[in-house]
C-alpha cells in the first residue's frame, strides 16, 4: 500500500468518527488520558476536531510543495467548522483526499511549519496522527473504531520503523509491553504508547 493510500484510509476513517459525534458531545473536555503533546490545558472535543480540519486543509497546499508564506500563514486560522461540523469537515476530508490521489512525486520537497521534509515523509507523520486520532477519538465518544486490516497494516508499515526515533522527538509516550504474537492492532496502538486493553 502507497503512502497516499494509507492517507485516504486513515482521513475518511478519522471523518467517520467525527460523522458519529452526537450533538451533545462537541463541547465535551477530553479526558486527561487522551494523548496529546500540549498537556497544560484541556481542549474540547470540538477544539481537537477543529485542529484536525486545520491541518487537512493545509495537505493540498503541503502536497503541492507550496510553503506556508507563499499560501498564507493564516489562510486557515479561525472556525474552520462553522454551524455544520460534521459537513465542513467532510468537504475538507475530500479536498485533502483528492490532493493525495493525485500526488506523482514522492521525493517532492514538503515545507512544514517545522522544516522541510519529502512528500513521503510528510505522509509518514500526517497518515498516522490521522489514524491514531481516529482511534483516540472514538474511544473518546464511545463508539467501535473501526480501523480496517489495510489501514492497520499501512500504519503499522509507517510507524514500526521509526517508533523508537519519533519517541524521541516526543511523538509519541513510552511503548507498551506487547507480545510479538498479539494481533496487529494491539501491537501498532502498544508502540505508539496506547494500551489497547485499558
Amino acid at each position: 500500500m502507497t503512502e497516499t493510500e494509507t492517507f485516504v484510509l486513515a482521513d475518511h476513517t478519522l471523518n467517520g468518527v467525527v460523522q458519529r459525534i452526537r450533538d451533545d458531545q462537541w463541547d465535551m473536555p477530553m479526558p486527561a488520558s487522551f494523548q496529546r503533546r500540549d498537556a497544560s490545558s484541556v481542549p474540547t472535543l470540538r477544539e481537537i476536531i477543529g485542529y484536525h480540519a486545520y491541518d487537512d486543509a493545509w495537505v493540498p497546499d503541503m502536497l503541492a510543495g507550496r510553503t506556508m508564506d507563499e499560501v498564507g500563514a493564516d489562510a486557515f486560522k479561525g472556525d474552520l467548522l462553522g454551524s455544520d461540523p460534521k459537513g465542513s469537515f467532510a468537504a475538507i476530508v475530500d479536498k485533502a483526499c483528492a490532493a493525495a490521489g493525485a500526488l506523482d512525486d514522492f521525493d517532492r520537497t514538503v515545507h512544514c511549519s517545522f522544516g522541510d521534509f519529502t512528500a513521503r515523509e510528510y505522509l509518514w507523520q500526517i497518515n498516522s496522527f490521522r489514524g491514531l486520532r481516529a482511534h483516540d477519538i472514538a474511544r473518546v465518544i464511545g463508539v467501535e473504531p473501526e480501523l480496517s486490516d489495510e489501514l492497520v497494516q499501512g500504519l503499522w508499515d509507517e510507524i514500526s520503523p521509526h517508533a523508537d526515533e519519533w519517541r524521541t522527538y516526543g511523538v509519541f509516550p513510552p511503548a507498551v509491553p506487547m507480545p510479538d504474537d498479539a494481533p496487529l492492532l494491539s501491537r501498532l496502538l502498544a508502540i505508539t504508547g496506547r494500551d489497547p486493553y485499558a
